[in-house]
């Protein structure tokens, strides 16, 4: 391995990696790595040696399942050395927040698009993230050595689907299985490849020499419509030597106007060294873009400058079982060594910043300093999680980030054995702490412990990891509809209590008027006792005797709300009536009340938003309907999209992550929350009984 050297802010890349899952971007940083020295050899993912995939769950089912880290030194065509901290990031959809993380970090993307599977959903869906952050983009067309590769169909369909301003620098020499070097459109020389990945120049070849000129006027007539000055020169006739071009084309992918769009292979090497001398000429270093901060109410830029005070943003946290919690942070200013002080902004805790190192998948390379711009890492910081701000004391800013969607997607957990239980909480923690997208939920009502993700792979995993990482095991369970029921009609009943066992004896009787309240009233007592039938000190005990039996369940066991309860009248024994009795008495008439006037089932309704391309509108609302939803309107979005609003019963939507991702092509999205109780139909009570019945025996 090679080792890495403390380098200039001017000179560090953060480049993220982005694709449609499959599009070979772990296979292109494994092979990105080799090609700089920075391992021996090129890992693989599907025989499980990949230099990022590491963890078993990654392996197993050969798919990057988490952000990795990936640093190498490289010196490109300028004749300088640059730092390339590789984020190479999911592409499947249940892991955007690692997507997230990535791009809190980044200062440009590499969007991998596979030439012989185009531009997929997930490029089309992280596009619009990368958009929305401003992150300068580019473009490499990767497996173009596989068979029904097409290198002019991948950029016909990214003009399609995501407008102007892409350009093409490279043309293929050869496609699919003949490919053998690349046009380099702005020096119009071609560049045949060796086995190893090295190239040497060559002229063109007559059969895209026409094509390659016909693209190289118009590539740099884009290029000079940045600049006045090289406009001039070039309008005049004046030649633009290439160095100058790349200066202009540097500025316009700064300000997101052009895309460059590269080619190659990660598999055979063709095109790697170009893409990475690409990244470091044209790609913007930190010092081209500033960190926002929030310092008190205002957002203010932060530049990255090595001399300046020291500020870091952890962007991800990793549980290790050896070495316990590792924090990866991003130096946002000044510069951090060893030992260092600083305190975390949201808990005012003073952190010491032991050893500091770069990860490189799974291995640690030991470093001094990490110089603002630069990524690091640091291991024991326990009060730190995922997207907290460390600063000097006495400045108390933090990091501005993107809030992550609201995970919708849940199962319960039950522990193994006593001692997985005794571990689950502190687990769970830490398990969190890792994966901010994850969300634990722990409902007195329902008593069940719920683990919330973004899809059903992102909780299979997450389940994976409790085990391996913490040794807890737990069995899943359905989610419990949080049903309640309430009174049907008015009941006048008496609730009454006589015992007499020798000594004091129990003896209270309360009459009651049951009657229900208007949906979400809750509860409401009302005192109407006159002429002392009950003393004033123990009408609280039937207040309190009614309150505890609505908790406790109705007819079907499902707490009890909107109901009013009167106490109008009662008797009583100055020795043998107490507070015991008058609770008592109150809970056996609020039981017959609501057998007398019957009950009706409550259900949760949640208020959901659906964002669909146009096409599936139709289906999706069908599908709302059939779920007993009510839709509440639409109305035009973004990218030709449609938000459908709807009040949907919860108890259809638990798996609705899943259902919307396949019917919609993993295109659509939703969020949802509680909006209101509503009645469950007669004839889906029986089932809610016999579920929540089931559930409580498991």
């Amino acid at each position: 391995m090679a080792d890495l050297q403390t380098t200039a802010t001017t000179r560090v890349r953060n480049v993220v990696l982005l694709g449609h899952s499959g599009a070979g971007k772990t296979s292109l940083a494994d092979a990105l790595l080799a090609r700089a020295g920075a391992v021996p050899r090129v890992g693989r993912v599907d025989d499980g040696t990949s230099a990022l995939d590491t963890e078993p769950e990654s392996v197993r089912r050969k798919l990057s399942l988490s952000l990795a880290v990936a640093p190498f030194d490289w010196t490109a065509s300028d004749g300088c050395t640059y730092r390339v901290n590789l984020l190479d990031s999911p592409g499947y959809a249940d892991f955007e927040g690692e997507v997230e993380a990535a791009l809190d970090v980044a200062d440009l993307a590499v969007f991998v698009v596979s030439a012989v599977d185009g531009v997929e959903v997930g490029t089309e869906l992280l596009w619009r993230h990368a958009v929305a952050r401003g992150v300068p983009r580019m473009v490499f067309v990767n497996k173009e050595d596989k068979e029904r590769a097409d290198f002019h169909g991948v950029l016909e369909q990214l003009a399609a689907a995501f407008g102007p301003g892409f350009a093409p620098l490279e043309l293929p020499l050869g496609e699919a299985g003949s490919l053998h070097g690349i046009a380099d459109v702005l020096s119009e020389e071609a560049f045949e490849y060796e086995p190893g990945g090295t190239h040497h120049s060559e002229p063109l070849p007559a059969e895209v020499a026409d094509e390659e000129h016909r693209l190289h006027d118009t590539i740099v007539e884009d290029i000079v419509t940045g600049d006045d000055e090289q406009m001039e020169r070039y309008l005049s006739g004046e030649p633009l030597s290439v160095a100058e071009l790349e200066r202009t084309l540097r500025h316009e992918v700064l300000d997101r106007l052009e895309f460059p769009v590269l080619l190659g292979s990660a598999a055979t090497g063709v095109g790697l060294d170009r893409l990475a001398d690409y990244v470091c000429e044209l790609g913007p270093s930190p010092a081209d873009r500033p960190a926002a901060v929030v310092a008190g109410d205002e957002v203010v830029p932060v530049a990255a400058d090595p001399a300046g005070r020291t500020l870091l943003h952890v962007f991800k946290t990793i549980a290790d079982p050896f070495v316990g919690q590792l924090s990866v942070f991003k130096v946002l200013s000044g510069t951090v060594r060893a030992d260092d002080h600083l305190v975390n902004s949201r808990t005012g805790t003073d952190e010491r910043l032991h050893g500091l190192f770069t990860l490189r998948g799974k291995e640690q390379v030991p470093i001094t300093e990490v110089v603002a711009g630069d990524i690091g890492a640091v291991a024991k910081l326990t009060s730190v999680r995922t997207g907290d701000t460390l600063a000097p004391k006495g400045l108390p800013v933090r990091v501005v980030s993107v809030d992550p969607p609201a995970p919708q997607y849940g199962v319960a957990i039950v522990p193994r054995t006593q001692a997985d239980d005794d571990k689950l909480g502190s687990a769970l923690a830490r398990l969190q702490a890792e994966d901010p997208m994850l969300a634990v939920d722990r409902s007195d009502e329902t008593h069940q412990t719920v683990l919330r993700g973004m899809g059903d792979t992102h909780i299979a995993v997450a389940l994976e990891r409790l085990a391996r990482k913490f040794g807890v095991a737990v069995d899943t369970a359905p989610v419990r509809v949080a049903y309640r029921e309430t009174i049907a009609g008015t009941a006048d009943v008496e609730g009454k209590v006589k015992k007499q066992s020798g000594g004091h004896g129990q003896y209270a009787v309360a009459q009651l008027r049951v009657s229900p309240l208007r949906r979400g009233e809750g509860f409401a007592f009302v005192d109407a006792v006159v002429g002392g039938a009950i003393p004033r000190n123990l009408i609280p005990a039937v207040q309190k005797g009614v309150e505890e039996t609505m908790v406790s369940g109705g007819l079907h066991g499902f707490p009890v709300v909107d109901v009013q309860v009167e106490c109008y009248d009662g008797k009583y024994h100055s020795v043998d009536s107490s507070e015991m009795a008058f609770r008592t008495a109150a809970s056996l008439g609020l039981k017959d009340a609501l057998a007398k006037a019957g009950v009706v089932v409550l259900e949760p309704v949640s208020h959901v938003r659906v964002t669909v391309p146009a096409a599936h509108q139709g289906d999706v609302m069908g599908d709302i309907t059939a779920k007993r939803g009510r839709v509440m309107g639409t109305e035009a979005a973004d990218h030709g999209e449609h938000v459908i609003t709807a009040h949907v019963p919860t108890r259809e939507i638990l798996r609705y992550a899943v259902e919307l991702r396949s019917m919609t092509g993993g295109r659509g999205r939703f969020d949802s929350m509680h909006d209101h109780y509503d009645v469950l139909p007669s004839h889906l009570v029986a089932s809610a009984v016999a579920s929540a019945a089931a559930d409580s025996h498991r």
